[in-house]
């Protein structure tokens, strides 16, 4: 089997599978190729790749980062990232960017942005094209993240694009979510969002370094008041604000020492196992729904009756409650 093919029966998927699992960085790219294609028949190896894969995943230390635009997400994961693999880590990234309304690709090139990663060798930088997926968090990165784990990388990294719902939907697929905030940028409280406090694990102010370092002590603080009021988070963890400068390469080791420490919390109370139990069983119905809408898109029966439709509803001439019963009438359910 060529490394541009793909598997298209059990001992293709086992070959494959072991490649991936021997650390092979080309298979583990064009396995995640397939995950992020729409034809049915990559779809299907994907599947059939992470299901013989399943038993080598699961061990790795799983962080969301988002962050404000201009926060310096990806230099902070740089830095950091190239931090964890000189100490013996392999590291991956899974870096969602905005796609592009006409192509649907990748536009901000995460790869050009996080230099020494993509040249270290214990490292792995896959940017993904967000397609129009809720929050711009591509719909395969569970995949990705799977097989990432399974080809050995021990610290998966998943930057989100910090706009709209994506921060919830980073949240719901890692062990500690992490959010970056920027310090004296007008109002101190300019990165707070309700919803972001509410999951925040650690909160760290970046760019604490020279002429903002008061700046970002004093936002620390502001931002330590926040969660006091707004955060809902319990069980084994409390979160924490921390300060740090991803290009002045400061406060990073004790950075990554609070993600230890806050999976480690929820790993010993099994907090950590319940999550992922929970986690799984939520991306299973979020697939279903995906299946239902690629169906409805494909159905020929609708292929008339829905411009119909929406055209009704959008002139006020008919309910969406109604629409909607004559779209599952269609649909037999």
């Amino acid at each position: 089997m060529s490394s541009h093919a793909f598997p298209r029966d059990a001992s293709d998927v086992a070959t494959f599978a072991d490649r991936i699992r021997s650390g092979d960085r080309a298979a583990l790219a064009r396995a995640i190729t397939f995950s992020e294609s729409r034809r049915a028949d990559h779809q299907a190896a994907a599947r059939a790749l992470v299901q013989e894969l399943l038993p080598a995943t699961g061990h790795a230390i799983r962080v969301g980062v988002t962050g404000v635009p201009g926060v310096g997400k990806s230099t902070t994961i740089d830095t950091l990232g190239s931090r964890l693999t000189a100490a013996g880590r392999k590291v991956a990234v899974l870096a969602v960017d905005p796609s592009s309304t006409r192509t649907g690709g990748s536009i901000l090139g995460d790869k050009t942005r996080m230099q020494r990663l993509a040249m270290d060798r214990n490292a792995y930088v896959r940017p993904s094209p967000s397609a129009g997926t809720l929050g711009g968090v591509a719909a395969k990165t569970r995949e990705s993240m799977m097989l990432a784990e399974a080809a050995g990388f021990d610290v998966i990294l998943v930057e989100t694009v910090g706009i709209g719902q994506s921060e919830i939907t980073v949240a719901d697929m890692t062990d500690v979510f992490l959010v970056l905030m920027l310090p004296g940028a007008g109002d101190e409280l300019q990165g707070i969002k309700k919803g972001v406090i509410e999951i925040a694990d650690i909160i760290a102010v970046n760019k604490a370094d020279g002429d903002g370092a008061a700046r970002a002590r004093s936002a620390a603080a502001d931002y330590r008041g926040a969660l006091r009021i707004l955060s809902t988070q319990g069980g084994a963890w409390t979160p924490e604000v921390l300060t740090i400068s991803g290009l002045a390469d400061e406060g990073l080791d004790g950075l990554w020492a609070r993600v230890e420490a806050c999976r480690d919390a929820r790993l010993r109370t099994g907090e950590l196992a319940k999550r992922r139990e929970g986690q799984q069983v939520r991306w299973m119905w979020t697939m279903v729904e995906a299946r239902f809408r690629e169906r409805l898109a494909d159905d020929p029966r609708l292929a008339e009756r829905v411009p119909e439709l929406e055209r009704d509803v959008a002139s006020g001439a008919l309910a969406p409650t109604l629409a909607a019963d004559e779209i599952a009438r269609v649909l037999g359910f």
